[in-house]
């Protein structure tokens, strides 16, 4: 169990890390400025995160987990009880919606190959492939990673940014992708 002063200073060093990652991108933010804006040493900091790709993941995982659950427990179209196309169309259409609220933080945690070691992206992995082989669509495994490639953070960064996308249309495309298959 936690104790009491860890707990606080959990609480204290994710709200400020929250704070300084909405103001600029998290690889710009450094450990020292977290440990100040928090109010902690930077000893009780990096006992607990690392770097700052920890605090991004723990600010990231109560997002994913509701998320999470939603997909094994939530109502059609996005949990069970939809056909395999608009539960892949439900699940692009949310995270389109997570990386929009949350985007900084991803790309704080899931860039280039880190994105395939985490645990929300093996999450995701299962997920797609469940749907596609419910689907019975030929070449699952070759298909799964070609799906979540255009939820990577700095591909639906550069569409909203650089593209001037809407988050409606970036869904509605992905949308357009599960009928094809």
């Amino acid at each position: 169990m936690e104790r009491a002063d860890a707990a606080r200073n959990r609480a204290k060093i994710l709200r400020a890390a929250a704070e300084l990652f909405a103001g600029r991108p998290p690889q710009d933010v450094t450990m020292e400025e977290i440990a100040k804006a928090a109010g902690v040493g930077r000893g009780t900091l990096y006992r607990r995160y690392p770097d700052r790709a920890a605090i991004a993941v723990a600010l990231l995982d109560e997002h994913e987990r509701a998320l999470q659950e939603r997909l094994i427990q939530g109502p059609p179209p996005l949990g069970p009880g939809a056909s395999p196309a608009e539960r892949l169309a439900a699940f692009y259409a949310a995270m389109c919606d997570l990386l929009e609220d949350h985007a900084h933080l991803v790309l704080g945690t899931e860039v280039g190959r880190q994105r395939f070691e985490t645990g929300a992206y093996g999450f995701w992995r299962v997920h797609v492939r469940s749907l596609l082989t419910a689907a019975r669509t030929p070449g699952a495994d070759a298909l799964v990673d070609v799906l979540l490639a255009p939820l990577a953070p700095e591909v639906y960064t550069y569409q909203r940014r650089e593209r001037g996308l809407t988050k409606k249309q970036i869904a509605d495309a992905l949308s357009r992708l599960t009928a094809a298959l």
